[in-house]
């Protein structure tokens, strides 16, 4: 488990503030509507259902894992493709679907809030223990401006194994907010290989926790 946190809120602290979250974005199933494609940092959710029927058996072994430290973790239902667009560590454009091949944890943070600060580390742990050719936490920070506070921050809390991944227009959060997908920050995502949505969390998680290995592990269809 990773020790330090930048407040030090206890755990149990993150699980009741995500489940909050998670009855407000509706607790049942996070339901995804065809919007079209966006500009620049904006999401596509592609309406085809056939793209991603495979991934209704992975869905519903991802929601018996939602519990404990990932009990505010809600299913997609039906999965979708997802596209969103970022920067990468070098500065270069990247869509979701430059990840194809690996299940992805897709995090939005941001240096003002609280909650994304308070979990960062715990996302670094589980990308050093879990991370690899077949799963990545992506954790996009979403600061407008430019790189000195993130990157400050990640120094500062030894945060070495996540890659550098940013958004500054805020675009990929609005369009996922437009989408009912995100209701402030944190927002996590779980994307298969196929870049299909299972399963979205508002607000934090103790993401080193056994819980949490627990589910990622069957979202990489390992358990």
């Amino acid at each position: 488990m990773t020790t330090k946190r930048p407040f030090g809120l206890p755990s149990v602290r993150l699980i009741l503030i995500a489940a909050v979250l998670g009855i407000i974005a509706g607790a049942g199933a996070v339901y995804v509507r065809n919007m079209g494609s966006g500009n620049g940092g904006e999401a596509s959710l592609v309406a085809s259902a056939g793209a991603c029927e495979g991934a209704v058996t992975k869905v519903k072994s991802v929601a018996a894992f939602s519990k404990g430290e990932v009990a505010a973790m809600v299913a997609a239902e039906p999965p979708r493709p997802l596209d969103l667009s970022f920067k990468g560590p070098e500065g270069q454009d990247l869509k979701t679907a430059d990840f194809a091949g690996k299940t992805v944890l897709l995090n939005l943070w941001a240096t003002w809030c609280g909650p994304c600060r308070e979990e960062m580390p715990a996302l670094n742990t589980l990308q050093k223990e879990m991370g690899g050719a077949d799963f990545e936490v992506v954790a996009v920070n979403i600061d407008t401006g430019s790189d000195e506070k993130p990157k400050a921050f990640l120094a500062e809390y030894g945060v070495d194994a996540l890659g550098y991944y940013r958004d500054s227009s805020m675009g990929v959060f609005n369009a996922l907010k437009k989408e009912g997908l995100a209701f402030g920050l944190p927002v996590t995502l779980v994307m298969d290989k196929q870049g299909c949505l299972i399963s979205a969390m508002n607000g934090p998680a103790a993401w080193d926790s056994p819980d949490a290995k627990a589910l990622i592990a069957a979202a990489k269809g390992g358990v």
